[in-house]
């Protein structure tokens, strides 16, 4: 191993993905735009990410040859919450709802999100100006003793609690004293109106505490036993970073922490601050846009697992397209055209890599049979998923699930009717069994422009797959090498329509799926047609993923713009992770119940003035006091802030009639780092 060095300043990035767990070690000296010095990818361990991360992060330090108590500063995105969302995972936890009625439950996806967890109604709440309906908390207070043993939490949201938020402490703090659970509060997370989706946030969020909480003391204990001393930051939605304390009181505002930290990564490595990003991976290509150097947000919230949410986050675009997508052909087509996804296939050079001649016999033996088959070419594996997680199949699932073992098996063999074959689909769709075939990921290794796993059942697929016939009859293509070449050109085409829809439903047109497509077509045409089309887009693109610079090589021609991909685009979110600011903002609402009266409702207190002028100032003055406290908390001791005002008026016989105002202060900074 090499000498170690103790450089100064230090940092390290993780990024916990769906299948690899990147560790990136930079170092802010080596140039403005500081210097990656070693990165690693190990496979993620969902049983326990700890055992991922100590493996990337373990495989960094040995490259760089680095005393790890040299590290001043560690980072890290993870997907966990946004995966536990998408497959309901979390605690149970008890919903207080103070001032609703129980139809209310029925809005915005919130009795779904609850399905079985209990919900207690309390009398309470307020106005639209912070004045308060009767509290009472005696059906709370009767229901803990029973809540205290079967759940691992609460949330509370009481009615137009951003406006005053009395009675959500009073329930906050009666739940806390009698059983000591975690307890979140609505207005804590969010100052925007809308009570069963603030509720909704605020439930998600309380499922997802004790998870992000475990995450965080596996990774704390992995870098105490490594003996890094150094503060522990993740990375929220918006690609802000914030302390692992921070994010473990608000684990929900980590949802699309991932994506988030590669737009930051992104836009460090490439110094633009206006670019489409997109990032591609085995599975899918996610693309978003960076203006004026910060990712475009969405502005309804962050939608995921069907939820919407109100916390924001990156507004992320996601199709099923990526290096491992399925490869098929148009239906009923003269010449077809090369499909690509949405599905995920194991590529067969990774099936070959893993299996072997179990693999590699089987593709032979049906390039030995004088006429092409409809499943040549695809296998099926168990997954090695528990056997408890198969209970309730059907009698048609159980048997073929029987039949399936950990060993790759020929479709043609396994499979004696279209029936089957949705069943098959069904035993795929629970993660019970994986289809492998031929993928972009195999059509590269025929080409020579991927050699990491077995190039040899890449080519016996891409034989297999040259052998199917068009309406014609005749093979549609004459060898491994052409058919390799189509699929790749297809994948390039394909991401620059869905980076031209994207742009397209950005700038708010209707059928960017369409127009997108119709102008790549065009452009790709060697007969384009009578209407000449043509677009470009206003900024360049950024590509991101280990395959970014082979699908992307020629995608500047249909976008009409650069394609700029990085140096070290393979651990973009890893990187993002590390080299990202700390970003906290604070709200104050100022309304006027009657004439003559302003009302600041700011953080937890609920103030009056007589003056307009003297209540704006106290509410820049507290959101300024608030968001500085939020912002140490989250990890900076040298926050900037900036205070903005927005004023409701109207206009009433030439008077000017203050209705509302809105100040908002943002604060941030660098992380600290250890001494």
């Amino acid at each position: 191993m090499t000498a170690k060095t103790k450089p100064s300043s230090l940092f390290l990035g993780i990024d916990t993905g769906g299948t690899y767990t990147d560790a990136v070690l930079w170092s802010e000296a080596g140039g403005p735009g500081g210097k990656v010095l070693a990165k690693a990818k190990a496979l993620t361990t969902r049983h326990d990410l700890a055992v991922g991360i100590s493996g990337a992060v373990d495989a960094v330090l040995q490259k760089a040859g680095t005393d790890p108590t040299a590290i001043k500063l560690v980072s890290m995105s993870t997907t966990l919450a946004t995966n536990a969302l998408v497959e309901g995972q979390g605690g149970r936890v008890a919903l207080v709802m103070i001032g609703f009625a129980e139809g209310d439950l029925a809005r915005d996806g919130l009795k779904a999100a609850l399905g079985t967890d209990p919900v207690v109604f309390c009398a309470g709440g307020h106005d639209v100006h912070g004045n308060a309906a009767k509290l009472d908390l005696s059906g709370l207070e009767a229901a803990l003793p029973e809540l205290e043993k079967s759940v691992s939490g609460f949330a509370v949201c009481a009615y137009f609690a951003t406006r005053n938020p009395a009675h959500e402490l009073a329930a906050r703090d009666l739940i806390r004293d009698r059983t000591g659970l975690p307890v979140t509060a609505s207005h804590e997370l969010s100052a925007k109106l809308g009570g069963p989706r603030r509720a909704l946030t605020t439930l998600l969020n309380a499922r997802l505490i004790s998870m992000i909480d475990r995450l965080v003391a596996a990774t704390e204990g992995f870098l105490a036993a490594r003996n890094i001393a150094a503060p522990l930051m993740v990375v929220r939605g918006d690609g802000a970073l914030v302390s692992a304390a921070f994010a473990r009181q608000r684990p929900i505002e980590t949802i699309l922490s991932g994506p988030a930290a590669s737009l930051v990564g992104a836009r460090h490595m490439t110094g633009l601050d206006d670019a489409v990003v997109s990032d591609i991976g085995g599975t899918t290509t996610d693309v978003a846009v960076l203006d004026k150097g910060r990712p475009r947000l969405d502005p309804e919230g962050a939608t995921v697992g069907g939820f919407r949410t109100m916390v924001e986050a990156v507004a992320m675009r996601t199709f099923g397209l990526g290096g491992d997508s399925e490869v098929a052909l148009e239906d009923g087509a003269l010449s077809p055209k090369i499909l690509l996804g949405p599905r995920r296939l194991v590529p067969l050079a990774l099936a070959g890599l893993m299996h072997g001649e179990a693999v590699t016999a089987e593709l032979e033996r049906q390039l030995r049979a004088p006429n092409p088959g409809r499943m040549d070419g695809r296998l099926a594996v168990r997954t090695g998923v528990p056997e408890r997680l198969a209970a309730g199949l059907t009698g048609a699932e159980a048997k073929l699930y029987e039949l399936i073992g950990a060993v790759p098996q020929a479709l043609d063999r396994l499979l004696t009717s279209n029936a089957q074959n949705a069943t098959l689909n069904r035993l795929v769709s629970r993660g019970l069994v994986h289809v492998a075939g031929f993928t972009p990921s195999d059509a590269a290794h025929v080409l020579g422009r991927q050699a990491n796993w077995d190039p040899a059942a890449a080519r016996l697929g891409a034989e297999l797959f040259a052998r199917r016939r068009d309406g014609r009859g005749q093979f549609i293509a004459a060898s491994p090498e052409a058919i390799s070449e189509r699929v790749l050109t297809a994948l390039t085409r394909l991401s620059a329509e869905v980076i031209l829809e994207t742009a397209f439903a950005e700038d708010g047109l209707d059928g960017a799926a369409t127009v997108a497509h119709a102008l790549v077509q065009r452009a790709v045409d060697a007969h384009p047609g009578i209407a000449r089309l043509s677009v470009a887009l206003d900024r360049p693109v950024i590509g991101l993923g280990a395959s970014a610079p082979l699908h992307y090589a020629g995608l500047a021609e249909l976008v009409g713009n650069r394609c700029v991909v990085p140096e070290d685009t393979d651990v973009a979110n890893a990187l993002g992770a590390v080299v990202g600011q700390v970003r906290v903002s604070a709200e104050a609402r100022v309304s006027q119940p009657k004439e003559g009266l302003f009302r600041v409702a700011s953080g937890e207190s609920v103030r009056d003035f007589n003056d307009e002028a003297a209540a704006i100032a106290a509410a820049e003055k507290d959101v300024r006091a608030i968001a500085a406290g939020r912002a140490k908390d989250a990890g900076t001791d040298s926050a900037e802030i900036e205070v903005a005002s927005e004023f409701r008026v109207s206009t009433v016989e030439g008077q000017r009639m203050f209705i509302e105002a809105h100040v908002v202060a943002v604060a941030s900074g660098r992380p600290r780092i250890a001494v």
